[in-house]
């Protein structure tokens, strides 16, 4: 059973910059694709961003392209999201979730990722 934690949310006003990482347990392996979702209160959730196994390729949404970075480190079995320029809109717990396999055309896809952590809050004030 592959497990995942979260951390690095908090409270940030809108032009900071907030680093989240997600840690996986023993049982994970570095073929598993990696992502970061968001859900905003009332609204569906979304893929932010996405990783290969290899880390060689990574996937974005729009809205955080150019803003948002994610990356891994398999030998520590992490993986990462720094989010820079934040605006009120990333306001929303973000979750960290692993597939088998690459992440390919559907990197986004919810029910593609069997594992999920609890997430962790983010929040950006204006």
């Amino acid at each position: 059973q592959v497990q995942l934690v979260e951390s690095g949310g908090g409270s940030v006003q809108a032009g900071g910059s907030l680093r989240l990482s997600c840690v996986a347990s023993e049982y994970a392996s570095s073929d598993n694709c990696m992502a970061w979702f968001r859900q905003a209160p009332g609204k569906e959730r979304e893929g932010v961003a996405a990783i290969s196994p290899a880390g060689g390729v990574t996937y974005y949404v729009d809205s955080v392209k150019g803003r948002f970075t994610i990356s891994r480190d398999n030998a520590k079995k992490m993986v990462y999201l720094q989010m820079n320029s934040l605006k009120p809109e990333d306001t929303a717990m973000y979750y960290c979730a692993a597939r088998y396999g690459g992440c390919g055309v559907d990197s986004f896809s919810l029910s593609q990722y069997r594992y999920w952590g609890q997430g962790t809050q983010v929040t950006v004030s204006s």
